[in-house]
């Protein structure tokens, strides 16, 4: 017998009882991953796809536990597999939850992040590190940013990440901490401003 899997919402709503976040983390993260697409570096469709699905479903291991919800969402995604995806892309995504805080991705101390070709641990980094600056920017969840630019100067390789929150500026600090995995990612140094 075949087990149905989920979509992405079918399984947030399944194992969260707070969509919001997960949604506003998934807006911001397209945000980002469109001007690093344009500015920085080239991504697919396929790889915006694993974004906006783990943007979704990053937070789904406090289903099972607070501590490490990371690492519980990455395995729920595994094992309950996603519709739409084949079983190496969901574990390109289940990874890509993982590292949405704690730790840099390591090949010799992460099993699974080790089974992944070295292309798609790239992806990995990548996504993960906006994924993780998206959730960053989200930390107070109280939906204060209305638009992310990145301006990336090449000769340097920093990216400068342009907050647009005309209402009230959220506290970004969370995301200062988190950007080490963009920075790894995608070869550069970052910085947070407001708009003027």
């Amino acid at each position: 017998m075949r087990i149905m899997k989920l979509t992405a919402q079918e399984m947030l709503n399944k194992f969260s009882n707070n969509s919001s976040h997960p949604i506003e983390v998934r807006r911001l993260a397209l945000m980002i991953f469109n001007e690093a697409d344009k500015k920085i570096f080239e991504m697919g469709k396929r790889e915006k796809e694993y974004l906006e699905t783990a943007a979704l479903l990053h937070d789904i291991g406090y289903f099972k536990e607070a501590k490490g919800h990371n690492k519980h969402s990455m395995h729920m995604i595994i094992e309950n597999g996603l519709e739409g995806f084949t079983q190496q892309e969901t574990k390109i995504i289940g990874c890509i939850c993982r590292y949405h805080r704690g730790g840099l991705p390591d090949k010799i101390e992460h099993e699974i992040y080790n089974t992944l070709e070295k292309q798609e641990r790239k992806i990995v980094k990548r996504l993960g590190g906006i994924l993780k600056l998206a959730d960053g920017l989200d930390k107070d969840h109280i939906k204060l940013i209305d638009d992310i630019k990145i301006d990336y100067d090449f000769k340097n390789q920093i990216a400068e990440f342009i907050i647009f929150a005309p209402r009230r500026k959220p506290d970004i600090r969370a995301a200062i901490r988190k950007r080490d995995l963009f920075e790894t990612g995608f070869k550069c140094q970052s910085v947070i401003k407001f708009s003027d």
